[in-house]
């Protein structure tokens, strides 16, 4: 008996692309997605990039050596998602540095005639971890996973979002 496994989405070049269906407890009484929805879609959309990159935050965060917090989150709302809409969330990493990683976000309406942007978002996603007196302090991302993330960032200079 085969087991169904959730949907992590998929990379084409640098980009990942990831699908939501908007159920009704994602709106709010007009049937308009509610504005916090589209950071819980992008944090989904944001795991399963690194998972399926081979970022494995659940080991190092076991191993004490740190987890991802978010520093810093621009987002702009271009047009409301609505009941059962078929929402694609694209990733791309677009800098790396010792401690962060900025990804780029857009979540898209798309059907099959066409694709729209519905919301832009750029995180920055840093790793910390507790120094000697307990204290979060940013610490750097292990070598491994900033040469993957600027793989993935050059795989994407070449497909842009809408």
């Amino acid at each position: 008996m085969t087991h169904p496994q959730p949907a992590s989405g998929i990379f084409e070049g640098g980009v990942h692309r990831f699908p939501v269906r908007v159920y009704f407890e994602d709106t709010d009484l007009s049937g308009i997605v509610y504005h916090a929805n589209y950071l819980r879609y992008m944090e989904r959309a944001r795991s399963d990039m690194l998972m399926l990159a081979g970022i494995d935050q659940r080991r190092t965060f076991e191993a004490g050596e740190g987890v991802y917090a978010l520093a810093n989150l621009e987002i702009a709302y271009k047009r409301p998602a609505k009941l059962d809409d078929v929402l694609i969330v694209e990733s791309r990493v677009s800098r790396v540095r010792a401690a962060a990683t900025d990804i780029e976000q857009s979540i898209m309406r798309s059907d099959a005639e066409k694709r729209e942007l519905v919301t832009r978002a750029v995180v920055t996603a840093a790793l910390i971890a507790p120094d000697t007196n307990g204290v979060q302090r940013p610490v750097r991302q292990p070598a491994d996973w900033r040469k993957t993330f600027t793989s993935l960032m050059e795989q994407a200079k070449g497909d842009h979002a809408v």
